[in-house]
Parts: structure tokens; sequence; C-alpha cells
């Protein structure tokens, strides 16, 4: 996945979350509540590859060997 690629992931997945938050008139269902954790997640790991990618190219390394970590590992990274 090249990085204009993951962007345009990103930007889908944050206007999903959008409008999963922008239902105030009554609360998320848990279904909905799931997605939206999912999305949570999907974000942190496109943000990760993203950044993995963006180290890779500045240190000379090819960027197209980075790889989504699993959310177990970028779940745990310190914001």
């Amino acid at each position: 996945m090249k990085d204009d690629e993951i962007l345009s992931h990103i930007n889908a997945l944050v206007d999903e979350e959008r409008t999963l938050q922008s239902k105030t008139e009554h609360p998320l269902s848990d279904a909905e509540e799931e997605r939206q954790r999912q999305i949570e997640v999907a974000l942190d790991q496109c943000w990760d590859l993203l950044r993995q990618r963006r180290a890779r190219r500045q240190y000379g390394d090819d960027p197209d060997e980075a790889a989504i970590r699993p959310p177990d590992i970028v779940e745990h990274y310190q914001q």
C-alpha cells in the first residue's frame, strides 16, 4: 500500500468515525460501539504503517517493506 492509499484509507475511516460520533440523539448500539473501536484500531495501524514507511524512506530503506503491525502491538504504544 502506497502513502497516498494509506492517507485515503485514513480519511475514509475518519469520515466514518465522525458519522458515528455525530449520532447524538441516541446512544450508540453495541454494534456501533464495536465498529467505533475497530475504526480506532485501524487508524492506529494506518498511522503506524505510514510512520514506518516515512522512516524507512528517510534512512534509505525500501518503504514497501513496511508492514501493518497487529492491534496488540499498536494499541500499546505511548502517545
